[in-house]
């Protein structure tokens, strides 16, 4: 058996493995990305501060129940990554952030208002089956009130977990349902039998127990931030990859 314990990998070997296992070309993308995000926050004066970076730790820590440093030094080794290292990834991930918020908090508003729809919830139970003939049976068993929706998912769903919690799916976003399902079960009342509906799952009936109504929460400010920071991020990129092509072909 080969000992391997004091083996070294170089960096000529990381190369190569990425390139063999098509990774090399999303490392490189993040690399241009983060230097898209180091000259733009640079442009706007944006800095981070050692206190910023100090708090970050403290609430990695905290979530990870580092509470000695002895513990998070153990943590880092098994990481491959020195306290340094760590220190300069929260920084850019908070600059990341610092930026995104700049350039977009305050189209955030704005934003929700005219994508409102978007961000209504709903809390939905759903059963799932392989064939139509038991969605078809299923369905009438429950409107005659020979079984519950409950029951008939704890029993004939075809997902293990989905039956021990008698459908439950959870909180979802109309923007997370395909539209055809999402104006169906939309427009329903709660307590209302949804479906059968047909996808490449199988046969599919739904129950929403309550609508939410869209609230601007700092939850959805955030989400509507990082989507619009990830689309300008993405533009950014793709003009610099298309430049750096058009340079090449001069």
């Amino acid at each position: 058996m080969t000992d391997l314990t004091r083996a070294s990998i170089e960096a000529d070997e990381i190369v190569f493995y990425l390139k063999k296992n098509q990774q090399l070309k999303f490392v490189n993308q993040k690399i241009l990305s983060q230097k898209i995000i180091e000259t733009a926050a640079q442009e706007r004066g944006i800095t981070i501060t050692a206190q910023e970076i100090q708090a970050e730790a403290d609430r990695i820590r905290y979530e990870m129940r580092l509470e000695k440093a002895s513990q998070t030094l153990a943590w880092l080794a098994s990481e491959m990554i020195s306290p340094e290292e760590w220190e300069a990834g929260m920084r850019d991930r908070l600059l990341a952030k610092k930026l995104a918020q700049t350039l977009f908090g305050h189209e955030v508003e704005k934003t929700f208002v005219q994508n409102k729809l978007d961000y209504e919830q709903i809390l939905l139970y759903q059963i799932i089956v392989p064939y139509q003939k038991l969605a078809q049976e299923i369905f009438y068993q429950i409107e005659e009130e020979e079984i519950s929706f409950y029951e008939a998912a704890h029993l004939y769903d075809i997902d293990e977990r989905r039956r021990h919690l008698c459908g439950y799916e959870g909180k979802l976003y109309r923007w997370g349902l395909k539209p055809d399902l999402a104006a169906a079960i939309f427009s329903a009342q709660p307590g209302e039998l949804i479906g059968p509906f047909t996808t490449e799952q199988g046969y599919h009936l739904f129950m929403v127990e309550q609508f939410i109504p869209a609230e601007l929460t700092p939850e959805i400010s955030q989400q509507i931030i990082d989507k619009m920071f990830n689309q300008w991020l993405s533009g950014e990129l793709n003009y610099l990859l298309h430049n750096q092509s058009d340079e090449q072909t001069v």
